[in-house]
């Protein structure tokens, strides 16, 4: 997302040209919303700490309303032989401790930042994409937790979160290389949605908007027998181009800012909506159902 002057003062690079537009947006729809989800790239600081007292001042309305939970990004936390699985520069040296002082999370231990959390008629595990998730670690066995221990009779939605798409999306640079997600994601967590029936994951770090069919191992599936994957990396960052094709599993992609919105009516009915910034209207929708 990131954060923007309306003067256009103090603003470098022009680097989130819509991020006003979407703090807007969220601020006009606050009567129907109960908690936001902020999947990472917070501020795009790197480095600047006027930068981050300029983007909480630009999100107050919000989070002076409702929480306001967050992932951590590569623009929180990556720096070299700081701890982080990816050694790029993406933090400008904050290593992530901007971000885990302003914004609480319940977590285990600050700097791993992957939590549990149910609210209402969800359970979210919230994953942190900057350290390693691979099978035999200590955030996979949290996520291993996190996803089987849900009581389905409190939280019948089962919902993951991760910065990065671990899961499935054809942004140029990943359907460049042929992954069509982080390498090595899928391999080792796709088998944990499945097993506990994930409904939906949402991922941002791809500056676009993408959604699959309910898909296991590349295989389009019916409703409840494999998990939706939402890319929703439009928030306010410069746009990112898809691939020429779409794989079969892509069900719509948009280049576009926008935000998106889960509802649940009840055990049976989940409907996730992706709105435009620029005016709140829903350009795509979908319903999962059960029976």
């Amino acid at each position: 997302m990131g954060k923007d002057e309306r003067d256009g003062s103090n603003e470098y690079q022009n680097y989130q040209p819509a991020s006003l537009n979407t703090t807007d947006a969220l601020i006009r729809d606050l009567d129907n919303t109960d908690i936001v989800f902020h999947i990472g790239d917070i501020s795009y600081a790197n480095g600047y700490l006027s930068q981050w007292d300029q983007f909480t001042q630009q999100v107050e309305p919000i989070t002076s309303r409702v929480p306001y939970m967050m992932a951590s990004g590569n623009h929180e936390r990556d720096f070299p032989n700081s701890g982080s699985l990816y050694n790029g520069t993406d933090s400008g040296g904050e290593c992530g401790v901007p971000a885990e002082t302003m914004y609480y999370v319940p977590t285990e231990k600050r700097d791993n930042y992957w939590y549990s959390m149910d609210y209402g008629m969800f359970r979210f595990c919230v994953a942190d994409s900057e350290h390693d998730w691979r099978e035999g670690t200590e955030q996979y066995s949290f996520l291993d937790r996190c996803l089987g221990s849900v009581d389905r009779a409190r939280q019948p939605w089962l919902v993951f979160i991760a910065h990065r798409v671990l899961g499935y999306s054809s942004g140029f640079f990943y359907g460049f290389d042929g992954t069509f997600a982080e390498p090595m994601a899928r391999q080792s967590l796709e088998g944990l949605w499945r097993r506990h029936r994930v409904d939906v994951a949402f991922y941002g770090h791809v500056h676009q908007y993408e959604r699959t069919c309910p898909v296991y191992e590349e295989r389009c599936l019916p409703d409840g027998h494999g998990t939706v994957h939402v890319v929703v990396g439009g928030g306010g960052s410069h746009l990112s181009n898809f691939t020429a094709e779409a794989p079969p599993w892509s069900v719509y992609r948009q280049m576009d800012y926008g935000f998106g919105k889960l509802t649940a009516s009840d055990a049976r009915s989940l409907q996730f909506e992706y709105r435009r910034s620029s005016d709140g209207k829903v350009y795509d929708s979908f319903t999962l159902r059960r029976d």
